[in-house]
């Protein structure tokens, strides 16, 4: 049995065991190394090793690989409707060459998962903007969160981004609303932070900037600017002190009020980054009922 595949543009110069998981499944490590050197997996009908890199329009056959019994086949992807991806490409802020920003809703995934099937990823995959390209997701940003997000067009400006989020070279500015008044106008949130991978236990170093820019009725509008990237960090540091933000599930007190907003609170404001020395900023309005609850709170945002 001989299954064969071609190189796209979009994964040129990408390492061929990267490319195999990528584009044919979760096949493990060790099985892509044997099958290379026993010539199982071929490039242009030659033994490669598993580092070596692929180009445009390559060639690459399988010779009696067992596909169904070695690989997790990859999960079937969201399939979005047309009005599902107008209402997203009309999110968008900015769209050139190599990127767009847009103003991402809450309740949205960046990329599907085994508890999210509705993403970014499928979706603006099937819009005319990416006809001859794909989607590529350069950052985090939680499903509940709303506000600005970049996704790369191009897999050298994805790795261009990607590292510049990496190397904190991106400066980011969130708002939220939390619970109570903070004691502090402004200050930094420098502590450890904890999480699990399965038993295993990880300590993690997260440094927050913030800013009280009002405060009114037990409630607090609040500049985050995270100078680290770790999983929740902002509504995690809220929930330590006590004053987690409102329409926040998951970090919450036992005593918050229930039913006040099911949305969270949490909005990427802003974002600046400077690439071949052009800067870029990019600003994302509030959503609809961020906005109301800083009414129903009194909350001044002088933007």
């Amino acid at each position: 049995m001989k299954k064969s595949y071609i190189v796209d543009s979009t994964c040129n110069d990408m390492r061929i065991d990267r490319w195999i998981r990528h584009s044919i499944g979760k096949i493990p490590q060790s099985l892509i190394e044997k099958s290379l050197r026993s010539g199982k997996i071929k490039l242009n009908k030659k033994k490669i090793k598993s580092s070596h890199k692929i180009k445009t329009k390559d060639k690459i056959d399988f010779f009696n690989f067992e596909f169904k019994d070695k690989i997790v086949q990859k999960k079937i992807k969201f399939q979005p409707t047309k009005e599902i991806i107008k209402s997203n490409e009309d999110q968008i802020i900015d769209n050139n060459d190599d990127f767009i920003v847009l103003n991402k809703s809450s309740g949205i995934s960046v990329q599907g998962g085994t508890k999210s099937k509705k993403n970014l990823v499928d979706i603006f995959s099937k819009s005319e903007i990416f006809k001859d390209t794909k989607p590529y997701s350069v950052h985090r940003l939680d499903k509940d969160t709303s506000g600005v997000f970049v996704i790369a067009k191009k897999r050298e400006s994805a790795q261009l981004l990607t590292s510049l989020f990496r190397l904190r070279k991106v400066h980011k500015t969130y708002l939220a609303i939390c619970h109570g008044e903070l004691n502090k106008n402004s200050g930094v949130w420098d502590e450890n932070l904890i999480r699990y991978d399965g038993d295993k236990r990880i300590v993690e170093k997260a440094k927050t900037f913030f800013k009280v820019i009002d405060k009114n009725f037990g409630a607090s509008l609040l500049e985050l600017k995270p100078i680290t990237g770790r999983k929740h960090q902002l509504r995690k540091q809220l929930y330590a002190i006590g004053q987690p933000i409102f329409g926040d599930t998951k970090y919450k007190l036992s005593n918050s009020i229930k039913g006040i907003n099911k949305n969270l609170m949490l909005h990427s404001y802003q974002i600046k980054f400077m690439i071949k020395d052009i800067k870029y900023t990019y600003t994302a309005l509030l959503p609809d009922y961020f906005k109301k609850l800083l009414k129903t709170k009194r909350l001044n945002f002088p933007n």
